[in-house]
């Protein structure tokens, strides 16, 4: 048996293959990792065991990628599947998991062993609660979203690198334009420091105070979802439906504290809030809280920080 670890985006895949071989060692068994861009040699060097290579398999309909992934289980005989929580991943899981009529577990952001037993903790309702849960089928297929483990650090390791032959099935879509989409400067994901805008902001415009601070920070600026989804002002939001992130320090300016919102930063190291409401749910999550006006608490901070500069 065995621990099967896929995801298109390297950096996941290396986290999630740190958790593997925490597993792995702990049950007697090995890690393989299936590598469908980049050297195998790299996934070695992450703790795989095994590397399962396959080349061509395009970059849009999921039909081949399925195909690897199912080859790859006849490979390894997993007892686990642990795939990225990326849009790829987010397609291939429940497909996997219905063709080999097993558990599909998503969402997974911790996975340990109890009594010999795979057990993952999810976030459910909204972020409100935290579900442990586990599969009766062999395999079981989770999905792992970004950040929830640290990868180890690379070193030179052997293993046994295998490249597999897939019968890709015919495509069940013409692809007829590919547009890229734009991307915003700001990569809150992996960013260290973040401050982010909330509902308390009253005009696109006043974002702009928050670019100063980050400027002096070397900070990223997100925001929560009102103010992308539904005013369109920024283009990605941070919360459980948008960009999960896990900085060092987390400035939140105008934010009320939604559950929702709280679900994808409650693993910053450092949270500080800026509310003129103290009775906002954002001061009970916070390390630091400051109760007062954005327009007049954030350009006293950057004062303050070009001073001391």
């Amino acid at each position: 048996m065995s621990f099967l670890v896929y995801s298109e985006d390297r950096e996941l895949a290396f986290q999630i293959l740190a958790k593997a071989r925490e597993l792995a060692d702990a049950k007697g068994s090995e890690v393989v990792a299936l590598v469908t861009d980049g050297s195998p040699q790299d996934y070695l060097n992450q703790g795989a065991d095994r590397a399962l290579s396959v080349d061509g398999l395009g970059g849009f309909a999921v039909a081949p990628y399925r195909a690897a992934v199912l080859k790859a289980v006849d490979e390894a005989a997993p007892e686990l599947i642990m795939m990225g929580a990326t849009k790829r991943g987010k397609e291939l899981a429940p497909r996997i998991a219905a063709a080999l009529a097993v558990g599909c577990m998503t969402e997974c952001y911790n996975v340990d062993l109890e009594d010999g037993r795979i057990v993952v903790e999810r976030l459910t309702y909204g972020g409100s609660t935290i579900a442990k849960e586990y599969s009766t089928s062999v395999p079981t297929v989770i999905t792992v979203p970004p950040r929830s483990f640290d990868k180890l650090e690379a070193s030179e390791r052997s293993g046994e690198v295998v490249g597999l032959t897939i019968e890709a099935p015919a495509p069940e879509l013409k692809v007829v334009e590919v547009r890229e989409k734009p991307k915003g400067s700001s990569d809150v994901e992996n960013a260290d420091i973040i401050i982010s805008a909330g509902r308390g902001f009253k005009e696109k415009e006043d974002l702009k105070i928050l670019d100063e601070l980050a400027d002096i920070l070397g900070a990223a600026v997100g925001c929560t979802r009102p103010i992308s989804a539904d005013l369109g002002w920024m283009d990605e939001w941070v919360g459980i439906s948008g960009k999960k992130v896990k900085p060092s320090l987390y400035i939140t300016c105008g934010i009320s504290g939604q559950i929702q919102h709280v679900s994808g930063i409650r693993d910053s190291k450092i949270i500080v809030s800026i509310n003129n409401d103290e009775s906002a749910g954002i001061h009970g999550v916070s390390d630091y809280s400051i109760v007062g006006d954005i327009y007049e608490v954030v350009p006293a901070l950057v004062k303050a920080l070009k001073e001391k500069a």
